[in-house]
């Protein structure tokens, strides 16, 4: 239960603000791992995460494809920089 400041009254330390910044945090960092991982098999047609956790790590893909990944993986670079940026919209509450 929260009360009316969005402070949960089993957890006074814990806010739900302060979840939801935790779950977008988790949720932009899985992504910019994905999108890196994408990156790689777009350059370099090699599967990071397949190498770490078990499968084929070499991937064959069209021309398309590849540059699909590219871009991808780019706008994951892209997002490296939101991981790490205050949300201007929390400073004003």
């Amino acid at each position: 239960m929260t009360n009316s400041k969005g402070k949960n009254k089993d957890h006074p330390n814990f806010s739900l603000e302060e979840g939801v910044e935790h779950m977008r945090r988790t949720a932009l960092t899985l992504v910019i791992i994905g999108a890196l991982n994408w990156l790689l098999v777009g350059l370099f047609q090699w599967d990071l995460v397949a190498a770490l956790f078990g499968g084929d790590a070499h991937r064959v893909s069209s021309g398309l494809s590849r540059i699909i990944y590219t871009l991808v993986g780019l706008a994951g670079l892209y997002c490296i920089a939101l991981l790490f940026r205050d949300d201007d919209r929390a400073r004003a509450r």
